[in-house]
């Protein structure tokens, strides 16, 4: 079984001069609408995503000028070596969020998952999701910190997480949210973004083409701009915006090599799920071709039914359902 995560720890007063990541924001605008694996496929042209835009800052390697301000905060690092009692933090990733408009809750859910040897760029995101949700991987895991912070109180969006695990009803962090950050771990705890106001035009929906920047008029707003179309404009502090943090960690040195040096093999994924799928005396068998497969149906239908992810109390429908 997954572990659950020891409940986040609050931050306050994160970054010194907020007004120096308001202009880290426009340095790097445009934003797209969130896709991902909850949107695969989409329509290029048609309207069917929430005004939920995102940015990479630090992704893969590369690190947009100005956001080591949140890659290499030592509050950060100094709060999730405490977290989780390790002494090496590798941060290596930071994206940016822009909300609005969006009458449904985000979907509750826990952070995709990586392993020593497997990740996206080898192994479908559903299979890396039952691997973690097995709990026969934990020596590959790569564990990782997660750090959300804030920039204003929104209307709405407050964030809803499991801190008691999935069979508890959650905690609700919003209002005096202007610069704070939870910071813990988001691989083992569900969490779920609350509906975004304003809430007068329902959820407004734009197609994966439209992008989000400053209008540069002097007036300090934004807008959502899709096809030539003006979908929505208002003020940066008309939209709920945040910046996501994440590192890997290792109890000591010793432990960080001993994991880069094992790596694991889509054979050696599949042997271990058929050991547990015999032990269970459960006669289906997967290979490891077709665990390779983002489109294979039966070894999918297999594993994520003898390893299902939990489904948390008391979880909003969301706007992606």
């Amino acid at each position: 079984m997954v572990r659950y995560a020891e409940p986040p720890v609050l931050m306050h007063d994160v970054i010194d001069d907020v007004d120096e990541v308001v202009s880290l924001f426009a340095a790097h605008a445009p934003y797209t609408p969130l896709g991902g694996w909850y949107n695969p496929g989409a329509d290029p042209h048609a309207r069917t995503r929430p005004m939920w835009f995102q940015n990479d800052w630090v992704h893969d390697g590369d690190i947009a000028a100005g956001s080591e301000l949140f890659l290499e905060h030592p509050g950060y690092i100094a709060a999730a070596k405490s977290f989780y009692d390790a002494e090496v933090i590798v941060p290596h990733s930071v994206y940016v969020n822009h909300m609005v408009a969006i009458a449904a809750a985000g979907p509750a859910h826990t952070d995709n998952p990586r392993f020593h040897g497997r990740d996206r760029a080898n192994t479908p995101m559903w299979l890396l999701r039952t691997m973690l949700w097995s709990g026969l991987f934990s020596d590959f895991e790569i564990v990782q910190a997660t750090a959300i912070w804030w920039m204003n109180d929104a209307e709405g969006g407050g964030l809803y997480y499991w801190a008691d695990g999935p069979d508890q009803p959650p905690r609700h962090h919003h209002g005096e949210m202007t610069n704070t950050a939870l910071i813990g771990d988001n691989h083992g705890m569900f969490h779920q973004v609350g509906a975004v106001g304003p809430f007068d035009q329902g959820t407004v929906r734009v197609s994966p083409s439209a992008e989000l920047s400053p209008v540069g008029d002097g007036f300090g707003d934004w807008e959502v701009v899709d096809h030539g179309e003006v979908m929505y404009r208002a003020p940066l502090d008309g939209y709920r915006v945040s910046v996501l943090w994440k590192a890997d960690v290792y109890a000591d040195e010793a432990q960080r090599r001993q994991r880069l040096a094992s790596s694991l093999s889509i054979e050696q994924v599949a042997e271990v799920f058929n050991a547990e799928l015999a032990d269970r005396g459960h006669s289906g068998r997967v290979d490891p071709e077709a665990l390779s497969r983002n489109d294979e149906v039966e070894a999918r239908e297999l594993l994520t039914g003898a390893f299902p992810e939990a489904r948390p109390l008391g979880a909003q429908p969301s706007v992606y359902d």
